[in-house]
């Protein structure tokens, strides 16, 4: 199941159309993640949408938002290092969440996309195996980690969390794809165009931890929450791996896709609205 929010209103995503969905009436947005599983079961096809839809954050308040570093081995080699012998863990924090579709104020002149496989736990866990891991995922959605990599670089070692936590540089959508739909988050693809110039295009085979090896890992350290969002690394592509690096301007468009997930664009303004 495909299912998201617009204006407030759950809707449902189908082969041939999206559509309101019809027996939402217990969902309540305020309530998250939680609320929306429990109204799955009841859901049922209502009226087609038939204006241009604008998606809400499907989840705007999880506990915690972690993601991982280095995780594709053809990102690694082309910033020239090496794979992490455990998975990279950070975080971002979640004041960076922002909608599917929205526009991001460049706080810098080194701001560089990151389009990654959001996943999103379904149940707490702490210690679970990589084996019964995937049990415990709601499900997935397209995700853009955006990096403002001046202030992720100022210091030796790096801060990554800072330079990855400005306003809406933590995007996620346009909808939950339910676990059961994705026969195996190993074989996706994923895609980021900038102004309509493919950058990043690669397998989520490429990861070096899977998502069940990820997800093992943080819950053997801290206790993963209904809601939680990982983003699970990016491709390579990205504009500090360019030759010069390539960093967004004010005007730019991304668009960040993931077969079977759909797809989220975000436009930029400069600090000064230019």
């Amino acid at each position: 199941m495909r299912v998201g929010i617009s204006n407030g209103r759950v809707v449902l995503v189908e082969d041939d159309g999206i559509f309101f969905a019809r027996n939402a009436d217990e969902f309540d947005p305020t309530l998250g993640l939680a609320s929306l599983l429990a109204t799955l079961p009841s859901l049922q096809r209502g009226e087609a949408v038939d204006t241009e839809i604008v998606w809400d954050i499907p989840f705007p308040s999880p506990s915690q938002i972690f993601a991982v570093g280095l995780n594709y081995r053809k990102h690694a080699h082309e910033m020239g290092l090496q794979i992490p012998t455990t998975p990279m863990i950070f975080t971002k924090f979640p004041s960076a969440l922002g909608r599917p579709c929205a526009t991001v104020t460049l706080p810098g002149a080194t701001t560089d996309w990151e389009a990654e496989l959001v996943v999103v736990i379904g149940r707490s866990i702490r210690n679970v195996t990589p084996s019964a891991a995937l049990g415990y995922v709601a499900g997935y959605m397209v995700g853009q980690d955006y990096s403002e990599r001046a202030v992720q670089m100022a210091n030796n070692p790096a801060q990554f969390s800072l330079g990855k936590s400005f306003e809406n540089f933590a995007i996620a959508g346009p909808y939950l794809t339910t676990a059961d739909a994705v026969s195996n988050p190993q074989d996706l693809e994923i895609r980021c165009d900038v102004n309509g110039q493919v950058m990043q295009r690669e397998s989520t085979g490429d990861m070096a931890y899977s998502v069940a090896e990820i997800v093992s890992h943080i819950s053997s350290v801290c206790e993963l929450r209904a809601g939680d969002l990982i983003y699970t690394g990016s491709p390579a592509g990205v504009g500090q791996g360019q030759i010069p690096p390539r960093f967004l301007s004010p005007g730019d468009r991304v668009t960040t896709e993931i077969s079977g997930l759909g797809s989220i664009t975000n436009t930029f303004l400069g600090s000064g609205n230019d």
